[in-house]
């Protein structure tokens, strides 16, 4: 088997890899492993985690991970909105679609660790676009039928779960917490995922779908 390590951004990225991606990639042969980017360190070295600060700690940890030469990929799941504008990429993106802008934050954040097993993947725009395209069952798993025709209306609106923009009130995670207060991400969004399957959510985000049918080749 493979082993393909996934560094993710926080608490419901691990429960998505843990519940649902670490399955579905078993069955193609592939060993699934992770760890939360940790963020800060106290004085004492207790590791904080969660959240992607800086490009200098992703880069830290991305680069101590690949020392550990049973690694055969690593990858990434960190949010594309509010990414570090230190990361390699951002501050030359083409004047082009989401889909190619974060492509060409990817490759340079490639580029910048010059390692062929480093994969890495940022979420267009963030995790709850995956949550928008399991809507249906977000809405059921609520009681909530109302839910699903806005997330239907905003979806639709935009193209697509992953071109709900990354504006701070319009992101998808904000999009949300207006349509529904009490909503939890990392409660209720790993449970809607699930609920809906991981290939009718992909089916829904190309982007995603992409990286994952890499890591499965």
């Amino acid at each position: 088997m493979r082993r393909v390590h996934l560094l993710v951004e926080g608490q419901t990225e691990e429960s998505v890899v843990r519940s649902i991606l670490t399955p579905y990639l078993r069955d193609s042969s592939i060993w699934v492993t992770y760890s939360v980017l940790a963020t800060s360190r106290s004085a004492a070295g207790a590791k904080f985690r969660g959240g992607a600060s800086t490009w200098h700690r992703i880069n830290r940890e991305v680069r101590s991970l690949l020392h550990d030469s049973s690694i055969h990929v690593l990858t990434t799941m960190i949010d594309y909105y509010g990414m570090p504008a230190d990361t390699p990429g951002m501050a030359s993106r083409p004047q082009a679609g989401p889909r190619e802008r974060v492509g060409h934050v990817e490759a340079a954040m490639a580029a910048a660790v010059g390692s062929p097993r480093f994969w890495p993947h940022l979420t267009l725009h963030e995790l709850e676009a995956w949550v928008l395209a399991a809507g249906d069952a977000l809405a059921e798993y609520l009681v909530e039928p109302a839910v699903a025709a806005s997330i239907a209306e905003i979806t639709g609106s935009a193209g697509g779960p992953e071109l709900v923009n990354d504006g701070l009130a319009t992101a998808p995670s904000k999009r949300l917490a207006q349509l529904y207060p009490a909503y939890e991400k990392i409660a209720h969004g790993p449970i809607a995922i699930r609920r809906a399957g991981l290939k009718s959510v992909l089916a829904q985000c190309p982007h995603a779908a992409a990286w994952i049918e890499s890591l499965r080749a």
